[in-house]
């Protein structure tokens, strides 16, 4: 038969060596270790140094004292430096009082004088347990806190000086404060949810969780189930209980994307858990409250859906609260630069890349540039200019924008800022030679060659 495992550290805290001594020889087979003290002048000392479970607290040290002050006085000491100690009194004296003072002062139990064996036992086995439990609840904490706060974490910031930006920015300050209803409307890549993002970190819900729903990827089938969340067996793969997204943003926030998106028949459902506040998992009759904040998304017209019976009109109602409209990149061009720089450190450090600055013309063609992807086409445009770029600085030709939606793109370049693309760009084919190149450009392959050394290409 194995011995069976011994858990806990117990401290002991008696007056009276001989009590010490039975203590210590009884209980050494039912913890990992049993200390004794036989006064409290060094108790401070060994919760302080050693990793204490349990303390088995005297109430009475001095010859002839039968308050209890001197245990009341010990036990507020230990539960100051450490709570989440569990601390038993230790009493030759039964007073109801004194036992009812000290769990009020935070003691897990109290045992009396004489003991019995299997009494004291259980009380300090059930001491270590309640122990362990809050050392298991307070991890747990722990994690969920840190889980929020990494799953709110974003490394990136609204970057803007332009007149109204400053203004959005203004009025998204003004919204956070509240729990009202946000509406956040403009063309992809604007940063709708940035912006969400930003609303929920200023909240007083920031704390807790931003839980973001892509309702564009949504299939109809799934839409209850992972909105609502299911009960085990309410269908066919529903293996187990699951909670749903709405459930998931309890005390937080909810942000549903591109709300324009979800299908008629599904915009009822949402609706009334909306107006009522309260989620009825798939396969359940539970009701469960919900408290959260509601930010939405969309790139559409929803006053024209409404006109076509596309988008319910109460449900509008319902979100629109306060609505905050993203301008397009091409209507704030005094951010342009500020968002390329921003961009260049960030992708020459992630590819370890010497390109650190951008020149003045190609600063000049992005602002010129119509930018119909937005903010999310500038980042991409960047990240593969970096990635591409062999010098130190971007010009023009690294950017390989779509001439369709450039402004005077061709007057705005230089004689040879022109050449160069022209030459760069018969370069991209790669089946031709450097002959075929030249004969294409029409000089000489000694030309060529002199003037990809000139441009460093």
């Amino acid at each position: 038969m194995e011995p069976k495992s011994k858990e806990g550290r117990l401290l002991i805290v008696d007056d009276n060596k001989s009590v010490l001594n039975a203590l210590r020889i009884f209980l050494k087979f039912e913890f990992l270790e049993v200390i004794t003290l036989s006064s409290p002048n060094t108790l401070m000392h060994e919760i302080s140094t050693r990793d204490i479970d349990v303390v088995l607290l005297d109430m009475n040290f001095k010859a002839g004292e039968s308050s209890g002050n001197e245990g009341m006085y010990w036990l507020r000491e230990i539960k100051k430096i450490r709570k989440e100690i569990e601390v038993v009194m230790f009493t030759a004296y039964g007073d109801i009082e004194t036992a009812v003072k000290a769990t009020h002062e935070g003691a897990a139990d109290f045992i009396l004088k004489p003991w019995e064996n299997e009494k004291l036992l259980a009380t300090l086995k059930a001491a270590l347990n309640l122990r362990t439990s809050n050392l298991k609840v307070g991890n747990l904490i722990r994690r969920e806190q840190d889980l929020k706060t990494e799953m709110n974490r974003d490394d990136r910031m609204i970057i803007g000086v332009s007149p109204v930006m400053q203004k959005i920015l203004d009025l998204v300050k003004k919204v956070a404060a509240t729990d009202a209803n946000i509406m956040i409307t403009g063309e992809n890549g604007t940063g709708k949810e940035l912006i969400a993002k930003e609303i929920h970190r200023l909240s007083e819900r920031s704390h807790e969780l931003l839980v973001a729903v892509d309702l564009g990827s949504m299939s109809e089938s799934l839409f209850e189930s992972e909105m609502f969340g299911h009960t085990r067996g309410s269908f066919t793969d529903a293996h187990e209980d699951r909670t749903g997204k709405i459930m998931l943003a309890h005390k937080g926030t909810l942000l549903l994307d591109e709300i324009g998106n979800l299908p008629l028949q599904l915009q009822s459902k949402l609706l009334n858990v909306l107006q009522n506040r309260v989620v009825v998992p798939v396969g359940s009759n539970k009701e469960h409250p919900v408290d959260i904040r509601l930010i939405c998304t969309t790139n559409k017209n929803l006053l024209e859906m409404i006109r076509e019976q596309t988008f319910r009109q109460d449900l509008l109602y319902r979100i629109n609260t306060i609505q905050i409209e993203l301008p397009p990149l091409r209507q704030r061009v005094e951010d342009i630069e500020i968002l390329a720089n921003f961009f260049v450190g960030k992708y020459s450090i992630k590819y370890k890349k010497n390109c650190v600055k951008l020149q003045d013309r190609t600063i000049e063609l992005l602002q010129k540039y119509q930018w119909p992807g937005n903010i999310r086409e500038l980042q991409h445009t960047i990240e593969k200019a970096v990635i591409l770029c062999d010098g130190d600085c971007l010009s023009p030709a690294d950017l390989y924008l779509n001439q369709s939606h450039q402004v005077q793109t061709d007057e705005t370049l230089t004689l040879e800022e022109m050449e160069k693309q022209m030459i760069l760009k018969e370069l991209k084919k790669q089946s031709q030679s450097l002959s075929f190149v030249a004969r294409n450009l029409g000089i000489s392959r000694t030309t060529l060659y002199k003037k990809m050394k000139k441009y460093g290409i």
